[in-house]
């Protein structure tokens, strides 16, 4: 089969759609003001800021354009909703899942040797959050929780409207109440999202995901949410987010939200459709496969497949050769020589955790490419299985 180039790490990122990319060109050489500047070159800036505010709100159903902030990617939303939260509260205690992004996991770690209590509910085998565990966990100096709306590694889709009525009866006899937080990067352009109806306090969303450009997130804050700012500067962002505007990358994110939305039936159809022949394919073909992934209740793009007595990054490093781009897990971990904290939070042992390879679909794949990966993976797990003392060892 003719070597092609299959790209399958859509989790990681996606590609700037054109449409996104022609609708910020007017702000790099026309419309180049500074919104904070009284002129009218700063203010026509302060026009189309206020435009995509209110544009964003109406996309993720917020009651107010003004409960939407700007931020830099989804990492800086997840810190300054935490540490936001933390700062403006009476509590010293989060409670987050043991599968969460290393952007929520990171900052808690940090949270923990400055003084403040976490705890890390654990998921059942599938990922979903143990709502018991977490309903147990909430006490009086509880600040935070911060639960992730889909995970990034296996694709699972949380129970967040549950957790949100969780946190509303506990919120009914308190000095200061709960603050909800959801992480919903891998979710956004894949679920229409409905801030209203999921019930949460903040979320945060970052363009890269759904085919905006990088470097351009959003935090959304319920108004009446308790929230300081993080860092300092200026007055931006609603005293929320110092420094001068990014109106070119806003505009191209809020475009491509826009356009993601209107595509998603469609979309999550052919994702549906190429997961299950990708899905199909490995069972058929690679013994000792085992998929990570509930196809239950998952964002549709994601596969998260352990090829058992294997290395992943080694395999991950040959499909690279062949043109076929995929992840071990999230592109933030990339490099990490441990094993996934998500697969070993679903029950894999560590070595299986280390054999697993991540697939994420997006908008320009094929049947065509699922042919070519199928042709291609068997190979390379075999090539990859003699080389190692595991496999050559085992017992059946």
């Amino acid at each position: 089969m003719k070597k092609r180039k299959v790209y399958l790490d859509n989790s990681a990122t996606t590609y700037t759609r054109k449409e996104a990319v022609d609708a910020m060109m007017p702000y790099f050489y026309d419309i180049y003001g500074n919104a904070s500047s009284v002129h009218k070159f700063g203010q026509d800036a302060k026009n189309a800021l206020t435009d995509a505010r209110i544009k964003f709100a109406e996309l993720i159903n917020a009651q107010y354009p003004d409960e939407i902030i700007f931020t830099s990617c989804g990492t800086e939303s997840d810190n300054m909703a935490i540490m936001g939260v933390l700062k403006s509260s009476e509590g010293k205690h989060i409670i987050i899942s043991s599968i969460e992004h290393h952007a929520v996991l990171h900052t808690c770690g940090y949270l923990e040797k400055n003084g403040y209590k976490v705890d890390y509910i654990p998921v059942d085998s599938s990922g979903k959050v143990m709502l018991n565990v977490l309903k147990e966990k909430i006490t009086d100096e509880t600040a935070v929780i911060s639960i992730m709306h889909a995970n990034n590694e296996i694709g699972v889709i949380e129970p967040i409207e549950e957790i949100s009525q969780i946190v509303s009866e506990c919120n009914k006899n308190r000095k200061f109440p709960v603050i909800f937080h959801t992480d919903a990067v891998q979710t956004a352009g894949k679920i229409k999202l409905d801030v209203q109806k999921l019930g949460v306090d903040l979320l945060s969303v970052s363009a890269h995901k759904f085919y905006g450009p990088k470097g351009i997130g959003i935090l959304y804050v319920k108004k009446g949410t308790k929230i300081s700012p993080i860092l300092h500067g200026g007055h931006h962002e609603h005293g929320l987010k110092p420094g001068t505007e990014n109106i070119a990358s806003i505009i191209g994110m809020t475009k491509a939200l826009e356009l993601a939305n209107g595509e998603i039936e469609k979309e999550n159809q052919k994702y549906n459709k190429l997961r299950e022949k990708l899905k199909n394919g490995i069972i058929a073909k690679i013994p000792q496969s085992i998929i990570n992934t509930d196809f239950s209740n998952s964002v549709p793009n994601v596969l998260n497949v352990s090829f058992k007595s294997i290395e992943g990054e080694s395999l991950l490093l040959m499909l690279d050769m062949e043109g076929i781009a995929v992840s071990t897990g999230s592109a933030c971990a990339s490099g990490s020589t441990e094993p996934s904290h998500v697969l070993q939070a679903i029950g894999l042992d560590p070595v299986t955790a280390q054999g697993a390879i991540r697939f994420s679909l997006g908008k320009q794949n094929t049947e065509e490419d699922i042919d070519y990966v199928l042709e291609v993976l068997p190979k390379m797990v075999e090539k990859v299985r003699k080389m190692s003392p595991v496999w050559n060892n085992r017992q059946d």
